[in-house]
């Protein structure tokens, strides 16, 4: 869903901007020359109801783009309130702020706003049907965007990884330099997303003007085991990788088996949209480079 184009993007605050998709984007806005500061803990606090507004007000931003998330999964079912303070609350808040301070909001979101159910992937205006805490109250985020009087983007993703912080890539080059034999459940599926992509696509949109709901992953979808495989490929690892069921590895949180995301629309403004793999192929790159600068 494409509302009617917004502002360019002149300056840029990155709420969030530690963690692994804030600092791709503060990447891309420095090769871009796209002016922008930055905002995360301890001087900003999202929770803060306050700080939206304090942070806006002088700035003088065309837009705001927001990282910051409650993202763990399986802390979210014990947790849920304070999950959904932070993906719902805040964001309301946020996006309060933004319209009084007449900036563009572009806010992330997940493939887990979806049941899993489904055969064919999901399109952007599919209905929220959530299976987990975690993805109540990333649809409840979302749900505040929809009723909100701010200008929005809405950006949904999914199975994001990089070179750098915590995330199933990296878990699974640590896993088999320790181990001869690992299991990864086969019976999931999607698509897998380098944040690397997910950032220069969001500045595209952005650059495009675009506004509304869209889906923005690597193309080419696979399962956690197939990533995995293809890790171990690629860095030439001798560990074993063998398929299992979500079923051997209970977790709080349900997951779901199909999160497929439509991308067809977003492929056709923005072509350059890599396979999953060659995304993969880079950012292992990355990973070897920086771990041979690194002092041992």
């Amino acid at each position: 869903m494409d509302h009617e184009p917004t502002n360019p993007i002149t300056k840029a605050l990155v709420i969030g901007a530690g963690g692994m998709l804030g600092r791709a984007w503060v990447e891309a806005l420095h090769q871009r020359g796209i002016e922008h500061t930055t905002a995360d803990l301890p001087g900003f606090d999202l929770l803060d109801p306050d700080a939206p507004d304090q942070a806006l007000r002088l700035g003088g931003y065309s837009h705001v783009l927001n990282a910051a998330a409650w993202t763990d999964v399986d802390g979210a079912e014990a947790s849920e309130p304070a999950a959904l303070e932070l993906n719902a609350a805040a964001v309301a808040r946020l996006a309060n702020a933004c319209a009084a301070n007449d900036c563009h909001l572009v806010h992330i979101s997940t493939d887990y706003v979806f049941a899993g159910n489904a055969s064919a992937p999901y399109p952007t205006d599919a209905p929220h049907d959530p299976i987990n805490a975690y993805g109540r109250t990333k649809a409840a985020g979302e749900a505040t965007l929809f009723d909100s009087p701010a200008r929005w983007t809405l950006i949904r993703t999914s199975w994001l990884y990089g070179s750098r912080g915590s995330n199933f890539v990296r878990t699974m080059l640590r896993l088999m330099s320790e181990r001869d034999e690992i299991r990864v459940v086969d019976d999931q599926r999607g698509r897998p997303t380098s944040v690397r992509t997910l950032a220069r696509a969001t500045l595209d949109l952005l650059e495009q003007r675009r506004s509304g709901v869209w889906h923005a992953t690597d193309r080419g979808d696979t399962t956690w085991h197939g990533l995995a495989t293809r890790i171990g490929e690629m860095t030439g690892s001798t560990c074993k990788v063998v398929p299992c069921t979500s079923g051997a590895f209970p977790r709080p949180a349900p997951r779901p088996a199909y999160s497929v995301l439509d991308i067809s629309e977003t492929e056709r403004v923005l072509p350059w949209l890599p396979k999953w793999d060659e995304a993969l192929a880079h950012v292992l790159t990355e990973i070897a480079q920086h771990d041979r600068s690194t002092p041992a």
